[in-house]
């Protein structure tokens, strides 16, 4: 809920202030509620027994399972295949977890640091770069591993232009060795991809003239549908650019077999689920439900990750620097400023979930506190929960995440290494 913006004149709020005890209509709607619900209190006491007392990132094993049952669910009529988005799982047991409930070997990597780890940790995986990588990046992967072992020919790598193309083609050369390539599409997105046909046909042409260069298939991904005016309307646009794109290069090649005809995101992947084009989606965030995601196309997923901070300090009534003098007067104006806590830090992207009512505080500036009612129920020690906007970033900021079962912190997953 939006909270009213106070005046910054201190006659005008003194004046709100007073006004505002004979007409209450000008105070600030109270948002506490309490405590935390019995599922986090459940969540902070298992933190407590475990002894965990920093900024820690929790999944929640049992929502993660739940939500990766709804995805399994919702393929399995389909002849649609599961590609896991690791930049949005990044850790390998949680992707380990993620592979064994859907069923799929396929992952998608978007960057040389994770594609390095990932094929390490399952070196049987088939794996698809999710961008288009620079060639200097791709050279140093099929130079390292050209020759111990891990085939170059195993990652799909995706080629978004004519250019890039003679790059990788160059690169396969000079290592003596196959270079696996999938051909980006743009269907309306137009962040990038091969602009139309014409180049399609220009980049399929390209490839089979180079003999160690294979072609693996197509993307096409579709974000921008979901801002649509009529998210269906531009789904069916977008299936018709990806159909044609999927005819040409049957028509070049000969046959689509064994070919990789990917789209999707988290966010789109329930539009797709009668799509005569495609053969797998990307999902990578609607397993842990960030609240980027929170999209009508993902109400049968849950939240299964949240940030717990121990709260270091807390001020009550709280008391504004170099304003002490206007305190009683933000307190009646706005209920929820009552209260100031001041957590021990980190974080993240991510917006406060529990106890509810908690933001904030505009008063104090920045992220430097945050500011409840005197309804809200909150002590030193206690943890406030808070939901990451995102997971990619996120979830590399807070060492090993901690595994919630319902009842315990079961065990702790190391994340990938930090990158971009």
């Amino acid at each position: 809920m939006r909270v009213k913006t106070l005046p910054r004149n201190p006659l005008l709020l003194r004046a709100a202030a007073a006004a505002s005890r004979v007409a209450p209509g000008l105070r600030a709607p109270d948002l506490g509620r309490g405590g935390h619900d019995a599922y986090f209190a459940g969540l902070q006491a298992a933190l407590k027994r475990a002894g965990v007392a920093q900024p820690t990132l929790v999944v929640d094993a049992r929502r993660l399972a739940a939500n990766i049952a709804v995805v399994r669910r919702a393929l399995a009529p389909t002849q649609l295949a599961l590609r896991l988005a690791t930049k949005s799982l990044p850790a390998p047991k949680l992707v380990e977890a993620v592979m064994a409930g859907g069923g799929t070997r396929r992952l998608m990597a978007f960057n040389g640091v994770m594609l390095d780890e990932i094929v390490a940790h399952f070196p049987d995986a088939d794996v698809l770069t999710g961008r288009p990588l620079p060639a200097v990046q791709v050279a140093d992967f099929v130079r390292r591993h050209a020759s111990d072992g891990v085939p170059a020919a195993g990652p799909q790598w995706l080629v978004d232009s004519a250019a890039r193309l003679a790059q990788y083609a160059e690169i396969a050369r000079v290592n003596e060795a196959t270079l696996r390539i999938n051909l980006e599409i743009d269907v309306g997105l137009h962040r990038g991809g091969l602009p139309d046909l014409a180049a399609l046909a220009e980049a399929i042409d390209l490839a089979t003239a180079e003999p160690l260069l294979q072609i693996t298939g197509l993307m096409g991904y579709e974000p921008h549908v979901l801002g649509a005016v009529s998210p269906a309307s531009e789904m069916n646009l977008v299936q018709a650019r990806y159909g044609e794109a999927v005819k040409l290069l049957a028509e070049k090649l000969g046959s689509l077999e064994g070919l990789t005809l990917n789209t999707a995101g988290s966010g789109t992947y329930p539009l797709h689920l009668d799509d005569p084009f495609a053969g797998e989606v990307s999902i990578g965030s609607a397993f842990v439900m960030p609240t980027h995601f929170d999209l009508p196309t993902l109400a049968h997923h849950q939240p299964a990750a949240f940030i717990a901070e121990p709260v270091l300090k807390v001020m009550d009534p709280a008391i504004f620097p170099r304003r002490e003098p206007l305190t009683a007067a933000y307190h009646a104006l706005d209920p929820n400023s009552r209260r100031g806590f001041f957590l021990y830090g980190g974080y993240g992207d991510a917006r406060p979930v529990s106890p509810p009512g908690l933001r904030f505080s505009a008063i104090y500036g920045g992220r430097a506190m945050l500011a409840g009612s005197a309804k809200v129920e909150l002590a030193q020690d206690d943890f406030v929960f808070m939901r990451p906007t995102e997971s990619e970033g996120v979830f590399l900021q807070f060492g090993d995440i901690a595994v919630y079962d319902g009842a315990d912190i079961s065990a702790w997953w190391p994340t990938f290494r930090i990158h971009a």
